[in-house]
C-alpha cells in the first residue's frame, strides 16, 4: 500500500496536532515553513518557546506535536516558490495539503484549494481558520476562541471570573476536525477519484460541544444552566470535588440508584432524607447536599473513601496531578516515545487510539529547513537548481 504524503504549512498547535495524528499511522508528514525574513526568528514560532531541549530551533513546547515530521523552508510570497510547491504536490504523489493562516493570504500564497487542485485535482486540502473563509481576517488563537464561544463563560467557580480551560480544547478539537474530515475525504475519493476541500472554522468546531448548554436557551433554562458551576455538574447531584482528610476526591452521582448505594455507606447514611432520594428533590437542596457531603468527606483519608467507593461502585477518582498520570498503568503502558539526537529516550502522550502495527516510537523533530534539499532532490531538481533556489531566498535550510 502506498505511504500517504501529507504537505502542511503549519505553525503554532492545531494542525501541527492534526499532523501529528498522521505522523502517528505511519504517513509522511512533511512540514513547510518559511525562509527567514529578517523580523524575528525564522519558522514556526513555536519552536522558540519553552525549556532548550537539544537546541535553540527545537525547544520543549515543540517538540510533542512535530515528531516523525520533516521540515523544508519555502517562501511562498514568491511566484518560484509557489511553482516549488506545485511541482512538490506532484513529484510527491501528495494525498493531502493543509495550512492554519488567515484564509485572505491562500491566493497571495498560491497555496488555495483551486491553484493546487489544478495540479492534482485529487488532492485533498484542509485548513484551519478562525472562523472560516468568510472571515478572511481573523486570526485563530485558543484563548480567544475559548472566550468568544462561550467556553470561559463556562468554566471557573461561579462566584470567580471567567476562566480559561486548562488544556487549550479549541486547537485540539481543530485538529481533530482535520483528522476526521482527511479521512473521510480519502474515503470518498477511493469512491469517486476526486479531491475534496475542506475548511475547518475554529469557533464552529468549538460550539458544536456547546451541546449541554447552547440548546438549553430555546428550553427557557435557568440562568444558572448556561453559566459557570464551578466542579459541579449542573442536573446530577452531587456531583463535585469534595476535601478529604489528606487531599481532595472527586465523585459522581448519576442516577438515583447511585445515590441509594451512596448513603449506604455507614460515613454518608447521615447525608439522606426523603427528598434526597430523586435527582429533583437533590437539586432543590444541592447547596446543603455539598455541604454535609463535604462534612463527612474531611473527616476521611482519600484511600478510605475510595475503599467504600470502589466497592458501593460509586464513580470517583482521587485528583492526579500530570506526574501521576504519566504513572497510571492504563496509560505509562501506551505513551509515544521519541529520542533526542543524543539516543536519550523522550515520554509524551499516547495516542488517542491505539492502532495495530503502528510504532509508538517517532522520529525527533527536524530543525529548522532540515529537510530542504533532500525533499527537494527527491522531487527531481538538481544542486544546481536548489543552490540557485537557495540565492534567492527561495528555499532554506
Amino acid at each position: 500500500m502506498k505511504r500517504r504524503v501529507v504537505l502542511s504549512m503549519e505553525q503554532a498547535l492545531s494542525l501541527p496536532y492534526a499532523t501529528l495524528r498522521f505522523a502517528q499511522l505511519g504517513w509522511r508528514v512533511i512540514r513547510i515553513e518559511s525562509t527567514p525574513s529578517g523580523d524575528g526568528l525564522p519558522g514556526d514560532p513555536n519552536r522558540y518557546i519553552g525549556a532548550t531541549v537539544i537546541d535553540d530551533d527545537r525547544r520543549s513546547y515543540f517538540i510533542a506535536p512535530n515528531v516523525g515530521k520533516e521540515a523544508i523552508a519555502l517562501n511562498l510570497k514568491d511566484p518560484k516558490g509557489q511553482e516549488v510547491l506545485r511541482r512538490l504536490i506532484v513529484a510527491l504523489d501528495a494525498d493531502v495539503f493543509c495550512c492554519n493562516t488567515v484564509p485572505k493570504r491562500y491566493k497571495q500564497l498560491g497555496i488555495d484549494y483551486e491553484s493546487l487542485a489544478a495540479v492534482k485535482p485529487d488532492l485533498i486540502w484542509a485548513g484551519i481558520s478562525a472562523m472560516g473563509p468568510e472571515y478572511p481576517d481573523a486570526p485563530g488563537y485558543d484563548p480567544v476562541i475559548q472566550a468568544m464561544a462561550g467556553y470561559m463563560e463556562l468554566t471557573g467557580p461561579a462566584d470567580g471570573p471567567p476562566t480559561l480551560s486548562g488544556v487549550p480544547l479549541i486547537d485540539l478539537k481543530a485538529g481533530d476536525e482535520v483528522y476526521a474530515g482527511v479521512m473521510m475525504a480519502l474515503l470518498e475519493r477511493a469512491e469517486t477519484g476526486k479531491g475534496s476541500r475542506i475548511d475547518v472554522s475554529m469557533l464552529q468546531a468549538a460550539a458544536s460541544w456547546l451541546i449541554t448548554t447552547l440548546p438549553l436557551l430555546d428550553f427557557d433554562c435557568d440562568p444558572s444552566e448556561i453559566t459557570r458551576c464551578g466542579n459541579e455538574h449542573r442536573k446530577f447531584i452531587p456531583t463535585n470535588v469534595y476535601p478529604t482528610a489528606d487531599g481532595f476526591i472527586y465523585m459522581a452521582i448519576g442516577s438515583d440508584v447511585q445515590w441509594r448505594r451512596l448513603t449506604e455507606i455507614p460515613w454518608f447514611a447521615p447525608v439522606a432524607n426523603a427528598v434526597r432520594a430523586t435527582n429533583e428533590g437533590r437539586a432543590r437542596e444541592r447547596e446543603a447536599i455539598h455541604r454535609d457531603m463535604a462534612e463527612v468527606t474531611r473527616q476521611h483519608t482519600t484511600a478510605e473513601i475510595t475503599a467504600d467507593f470502589r466497592k458501593a461502585t460509586i464513580p470517583h477518582t482521587p485528583i492526579h496531578d500530570i506526574p501521576a498520570v504519566r504513572e497510571m498503568p492504563a496509560i505509562s503502558s501506551r505513551l509515544t516515545t521519541t529520542r533526542r539526537p543524543d539516543g536519550m529516550p523522550l515520554r509524551m502522550q499516547p495516542m488517542a487510539v491505539d492502532v495495530a502495527g503502528v510504532s509508538t516510537e517517532l522520529r525527533f523533530p527536524a530543525k529548522y529547513g532540515e529537510d530542504t534539499l533532500a525533499i527537494l532532490r527527491e522531487a527531481g531538481l538538481t544542486a544546481k537548481d536548489c543552490a540557485a533556489l537557495k540565492k534567492r531566498n527561495i528555499i532554506a535550510g
